[in-house]
């Protein structure tokens, strides 16, 4: 046997030595104080009222003890017309920055600072070492008055799913309606210079865009989804980034981003899906007024939903019961993949256009913004009764959903029955809603894996809340809870009233009651 050469070591531990630099010992202390200087500046950026009440004080309290009244009040009134310019004109950003706030510090000694150690020791969420027992710490409170929004850190060998097991006894324990685990935000917001990436989040020690060691449990307090969400005003001209068609469980709008997207709506029967699809109509009515958006709608279920709008929409094909009309399911399926074929055409004709100048189109009225809206989306995926037209309608549906977003077309997409079957191509919707659901396992189809663990209950919105669900976007683990604004027929009339373009000549032939072309 060969001898293996080289230093034979026994049974005991290996010795290792890493490299290391000899640095003197000021020079050391020197780098932690000015990291802990700049750090505490940081954090006093992120809170100024800690710094600028005090002042205001010392010098009100210098201004009265000298007699001049006057100036003490000039003094309050300069902080107190900041804080109202600021909520008049960023009311959002003022509620979370300064109302939400001072409510969260209320409820945090009131409701959790009492009951949150023995709670932690119920639920087993404590780690116990050396005989001692660590409970995890709450950082924060923000609180809405409809949702309070607790930032905990976690424990060493602590995972967010933990405390997602445990969300339905801890909303019970704490007194609230719900509980959904969700992950801490970014430390650092977003108009802080160079981003959450940036040179100032390298300063100050935070790069990362979330927090590994924090989560954030959501408190549903009281429900303002209760109450039907009126129509809400469309912005001129709209921001495709940004659509303004619902509201958010914590009061505030949920913002819908449609451009560069794709967005696929599940529900049963009467969840709303209608007021997803007339929100986001009535939200984009301003753009198809201008020529900055074109609406092609599919509507297989006769035009029974959509037919009220047609006026606004460039394109619009609807199927109908043959046996009513005359018209045979070949004739309604073959205006469907026309329409699908020409828009995939004119996808084909952009990209020609963008080739070596540019990867994403921005929308104009020579090139508008193109949003694809199919109802019942089943009907022209499962039910298609030819072969050969099944194939031609989910060709062209592939193409549009894997390749139309970079030149500005979007589809929206709505149906009952999520499973694979009925929509082949479910995964290429990058955001999702999710209405009210028949089975709990639809909401896994539609959102995610363990989305339904962390608070998206669909299954158990009651029928009695239409327009209620949770949206999931791509890169966001966390859905969001949402209400759709109740559009009526009477709004959808003043909406065509109002912004309905001059279509004439415009609109796509389509197959009438009658079984002609009109």
């Amino acid at each position: 046997m060969a001898k293996i050469k080289g230093k034979e070591v026994g049974s005991g531990p290996v010795n290792f030595r890493s490299p290391s630099v000899a640095i003197r010992l000021k020079w050391v202390v020197l780098w932690y104080s000015l990291r802990a200087i700049i750090r505490a500046l940081g954090w006093v950026i992120r809170r100024p009222a800690l710094v600028v009440v005090p002042l205001l004080g010392l010098k009100a309290y210098q201004l009265w003890t000298g007699g001049d009244a006057w100036l003490v009040i000039a003094t309050a009134a300069v902080p107190a017309t900041g804080l109202a310019g600021w909520r008049w004109q960023w009311p959002d950003s003022f509620a979370q920055r300064v109302v939400w706030r001072i409510r969260g510090s209320r409820r945090r000694f009131m409701e959790y600072r009492t009951r949150w150690d023995t709670t932690m020791r119920a639920l087993n969420l404590t780690v116990r070492l050396d005989d001692r027992t660590y409970v995890p710490r709450i950082i924060n409170v923000r609180s809405s008055g409809t949702v309070d929004q607790v930032t905990v850190r976690l424990l060493p060998g602590q995972i967010l799913t933990d405390y997602a097991e445990h969300s339905e006894r801890l909303a019970r324990t704490f007194g609230a309606e719900d509980c959904r685990v969700r992950s801490a935000a970014s430390m650092i917001p977003a108009w802080w210079p160079g981003g959450t990436e940036g040179w100032m989040a390298r300063l100050f020690g935070w790069a990362l865009p979330r927090r590994s060691d924090r989560l954030v449990l959501w408190f549903l307090t009281n429900d303002p989804l209760r109450e039907i969400v009126t129509p809400i005003p469309a912005a001129d001209p709209p921001n495709l980034q940004a659509l303004e068609v619902a509201r958010r469980e914590d009061g505030l709008m949920f913002r819908l981003r449609l451009l560069y997207t794709h967005l696929l709506v599940a529900g049963a029967t009467g969840a709303g899906k209608g007021s997803v699809l007339w929100s986001i109509i009535a939200a984009l009515a301003p753009g198809i007024r201008s020529g900055l958006v074109q609406l092609w709608v599919l509507d297989p279920k006769g035009g029974m939903e959509l037919a009220l709008g047609r006026r606004l929409f460039h394109r619009f094909c609807y199927g109908s019961d043959p046996s009513m009309d005359g018209a045979s399911d070949a004739e309604y399926e073959e205006a469907f993949a026309t329409l699908l074929e020409d828009l995939v055409a004119i996808m084909r004709r952009r990209q020609g256009k963008l080739r070596g100048f540019s990867r994403l189109l921005k929308p104009s009225r020579d090139e508008p913004f193109i949003v694809l809206i199919a109802d019942e989306l089943a009907s022209l995926t499962a039910y298609v009764t030819d072969p050969a037209m099944k194939k031609r309608i989910a060709k062209a549906f592939s193409l549009l959903l894997s390749q139309g977003r970079a030149v500005g077309i979007t589809v929206v997409g709505a149906l009952q029955d999520p499973r694979k079957e009925v929509l082949p191509f479910r995964d290429l919707f990058p955001t999702r809603l999710a209405l009210r659901m028949a089975e709990a396992e639809q909401v896994r189809l539609v959102l995610a894996d363990g989305a339904r663990e962390r608070g998206a209950r669909c299954d158990k919105i009651p029928e009695t809340l239409p327009g209620v669900g949770y949206v999931a976007v791509d890169g966001e683990t966390e859905p969001i809870r949402v209400r759709f604004s109740h559009i009526t027929d009477e709004d959808i009339a003043d909406l065509v009233n109002t912004y309905a373009p001059d279509l004439i000549g415009a609109t796509e032939p389509v197959l009438t009651p009658e079984g002609v072309a009109a």
